[in-house]
């Protein structure tokens, strides 16, 4: 059995940030990720994809990210399990939890943070025959090393933040980068669109909208992609790689049968502590929803900030959280 005072489902971005925000309080943590390594979607999807949206880092790779969320949880020493997904949850009489995982281990808490990102999740094919031939063999769900695409010819389909981020990552690397979208405009951020108009007003990618993927061939291996316009013209495009940007379908998993209020696979939570239905259980980042939620990793770490002062009280009911400033030799410390 592993005893600590939170034990945190998912070691994402927002998990980790949840164990720097947890040491300052004195609480110790213990993360849980079906995953075989910490970073979440950052590090099994995309880690080497740029961020632009951290606040002090104008830009930064994502599996930098995590690196250095790490560095920032290491003085508070927490401890993980990965490569095991959450299967049980059973509460004490106390109020504490006992966590049961995939391979039967066990952990003590007496809070649960739930910062399972999209929970199990698997990226949205489009629905196109003979896809499934094509996947590894040019077809990809996920750019985990840009440099596969060096001097190749890409196509991306997709509207949303990581088809124009790639877009625009990818045009240094590639050969030829085309972007094909269904829509005249995008989902992603207006900055990123537009850093995209330009890059094909200045000949750098080539950019198709209203157009529909229609089909995928090749001997063995990927060489070309067929769309269909607005017009019900066919525009066929040679290529090695097909990127389907489209998103992700997310399942909650387990984590739907232990009581919680659920809206479209994702958890109800409180504002004001981002506490769910059920007393000690609080979920953070993406899985969670309430009125006006954005769903950025920024937003998480925030939500990860507030929840800890609730759940302080869990693990220390007898005290009350406060802090006395101090200055010695003209520093401020608490």
């Amino acid at each position: 059995m592993i005893h600590t005072d939170l034990c945190i489902i998912g070691a994402g971005p927002v998990g980790l940030f949840a164990v720097f925000e947890a040491g300052l309080l004195k609480m110790r943590c213990h993360l849980i990720d079906a995953l075989p390594q910490v970073g979440g979607q950052l590090s099994e999807i995309y880690p080497q994809k740029p961020i632009y949206d951290i606040p002090g880092y104008p830009e930064v790779n994502a599996q930098d990210l995590v690196d250095n969320l790490m560095e920032q949880a290491k003085p508070f020493s927490p401890t993980f399990t990965l490569g095991e997904r959450v299967d049980h949850l059973d509460k004490q009489e106390d109020g504490s939890f006992i966590v049961t995982t995939s391979d039967k281990t066990h952990v003590h808490a007496k809070v649960i943070v739930i910062a399972g990102g999209l929970g199990c999740f698997e990226p949205r094919k489009p629905v196109v025959e003979n896809l499934e031939l094509f996947e590894g063999k040019g077809i990809t769900y996920m750019v985990k090393n840009p440099e596969t695409f060096r001097d190749k010819n890409v196509i991306l389909a997709g509207g949303g933040d990581s088809a124009l981020d790639w877009t625009i990552f990818l045009s240094k690397v590639a050969k030829k980068v085309t972007l094909v979208h269904r829509n005249e405009t995008f989902r992603g951020a207006p900055d990123s669109a537009a850093k995209v108009f330009d890059l094909a007003n200045q000949g750098k990618i080539d950019l198709i909208l209203s157009a529909n993927l229609k089909e995928v061939s090749g001997n063995g291996k990927l060489d070309s992609v067929t769309f269909v316009d607005k017009s019900k013209a066919e525009i066929k495009i040679d290529t090695d790689y097909l990127i389907p940007l489209f998103g992700l379908s997310p399942k909650l998993g387990p984590i739907a049968d232990w009581g919680l209020s659920i809206d479209k696979n994702a958890i109800e939570v409180d504002t004001r502590d981002y506490s769910t239905g059920v007393e000690r259980i609080y979920a953070i980042g993406d899985i969670n929803t309430y009125p006006g939620k954005l769903k950025l990793i920024l937003c998480g770490f925030h939500e990860a900030a507030i929840m800890m002062h609730s759940a302080f009280k869990y693990v220390y009911p007898d005290q009350k959280l406060s802090f006395k400033y101090t200055t010695v030799n003209g520093v401020n410390s608490f």
